[in-house]
C-alpha cells in the first residue's frame, strides 16, 4: 500500500473514531447535570453545534473548548448536524429550550439560520462564532475566523509564480461563508489574466469521501488540468486519492486550506504543492476565552481575524510535521477592545 493511501485510510478510520467519540460525549453531557449537584454553584450550560463533526478540524475546536468548560466546572452539550442545515435549526432551538448560557456556532448554511439566531438572541443567549463567519448579522456576539480571503490570495500567487498558465479545478463548499471566501481570494487573484482558466467547479461539502468519487467522475471527462485548489484539506486529500488511483497526479499543482498534518506530510512527499495554515486549537482556546468574558461580563473584541500562511515544499522546512499549528494574537489585552471592536490574531 503506498503511503498516500495509508495516509488516506488513517484519516477515514481516525474521522470515524473521533466522530463515535464525540456521539458518546454529547450523550453524557445531556445527562451530566446531576454529577454536580454537590458543587457549591449551579453549573454552566454551554451548547455547541458544528457543521460537521466528520472533520478534525472541528473536533480539535471542541477539544479545547470543552477542556477550559470543563476545567471551570461547567458543561458542554456539543451536537453534530452532519452538514444538515434542518437539523442543526432543531438543535439551536434544542439548546435554547435548555436554556444554555451561550451557543458556539459552525454554520452549515450563513444564510439559513437568521431565524434560530434571533430566537437565541431574544431569550438573552450569546452566540459564538468560529471558522465560518456569518456577515452582516446583528445576533452575532463574537466572531473568531481566519483570513479566509487571503489564504486563497496566497494559494493563487504561489500558482503563479510556479505556473505561467493553468487550468483549473475548484473544490468548492458554496454554503460556508468561509470556503466561499477562500475560493473567491483565489478567483480574483487570476481573474484580470487569460492564462489562466477553470475548467471545473466541484460542490464537494469540503468532506474527503466527497470529493474523491466526485473528482473521479471529473477524470473520466477527460479535461486537461495541472491544477487543483481546494477549499480545506480534506477535499485535497479525497482529489488527490482519486488522481493518484488513476496516475492522473503528476504535474498537477494541488493547494488545500488548513496546514493539517497529513497533508503537510505529503507535501514534503511531492504529492501535495500547498496548504494554507489554520489553527484550530487557537480558535477553540480563544473562543473559550472570550466565551467565559461574555459570561463575566468583561470586554472583549467583537470578532478576531487570524493572519494566515501559506506551507509549500520550499518552506516545509521551518514547520512541524506533527500535530496542528498554534497562532499568536496580535495586541497587549483587552482593555483597549471595547465590545464591537476587532482585532487581529497573528502568526507567531
Amino acid at each position: 500500500m503506498s503511503k498516500l493511501k495509508k495516509i488516506i485510510n488513517i484519516t477515514l478510520a481516525g474521522i470515524l473514531v473521533l466522530t463515535l467519540l464525540m456521539s458518546v460525549i454529547t450523550v453524557i453531557n445531556r445527562e451530566s447535570k446531576e454529577n454536580f449537584i454537590y458543587r457549591n454553584k449551579e453549573p454552566k450550560k454551554i451548547g455547541a453545534t458544528y457543521m460537521t463533526l466528520n472533520n478534525p478540524f472541528y473536533q480539535i475546536i471542541d477539544n479545547e473548548i470543552r477542556s477550559v468548560v470543563n476545567a471551570n466546572g461547567d458543561i458542554l452539550i456539543s451536537l453534530d448536524p452532519q452538514l444538515s442545515l434542518e437539523r442543526q435549526v432543531q438543535q439551536l432551538e434544542y439548546l435554547i429550550e435548555q436554556d444554555v448560557d451561550a451557543i458556539v456556532l459552525t454554520a452549515v448554511d450563513f444564510n439559513g439560520l437568521t431565524s434560530s439566531l434571533k430566537k437565541a438572541s431574544e431569550a438573552g443567549i450569546p452566540i459564538l462564532v468560529v471558522d465560518t463567519d456569518i456577515p452582516e448579522n446583528d445576533y452575532v456576539s463574537f466572531s473568531i475566523t481566519s483570513d479566509n480571503y487571503q489564504a486563497g490570495v496566497e494559494c493563487a500567487k504561489d500558482m503563479m509564480k510556479k505556473k505561467s498558465h493553468a487550468d483549473i479545478v475548484l473544490l468548492r463548499h458554496s454554503k460556508a461563508y468561509s470556503a466561499l471566501q477562500r475560493i473567491q481570494g483565489f478567483v480574483d487573484t487570476i481573474k484580470d489574466n487569460p492564462n489562466y482558466r477553470i475548467v471545473e467547479n466541484i460542490e464537494c461539502n469540503g468532506q474527503l469521501e466527497v470529493a474523491m468519487p466526485k473528482m473521479k467522475q471529473f477524470l473520466n471527462k477527460n479535461v486537461p488540468f495541472d491544477v487543483v485548489m481546494g477549499l480545506n484539506d480534506p477535499s485535497i486529500l479525497g482529489a488527490v486519492a482519486a488522481m493518484q488511483e488513476q496516475n492522473r497526479l503528476k504535474d498537477v499543482l494541488v493547494y488545500g486550506v488548513d496546514g493539517s498534518p497529513e497533508v503537510k506530510d505529503l507535501i514534503k512527499d511531492g504529492f501535495i504543492e500547498g496548504t494554507v495554515v489554520q489553527s484550530p486549537k487557537t480558535m477553540g482556546k480563544e473562543t473559550a476565552e472570550i466565551l467565559y468574558r461574555i459570561l463575566n461580563k468583561k470586554g472583549y473584541a467583537k470578532s478576531e481575524k487570524i493572519e494566515v500562511t501559506l506551507i509549500t515544499k520550499e518552506n516545509i522546512h521551518e514547520h512541524s510535521l506533527e500535530g496542528w499549528e498554534t497562532r499568536k494574537r496580535s495586541g497587549n489585552g483587552y482593555e483597549d477592545h471595547g465590545a464591537g471592536s476587532e482585532r487581529t490574531v497573528c502568526c507567531g
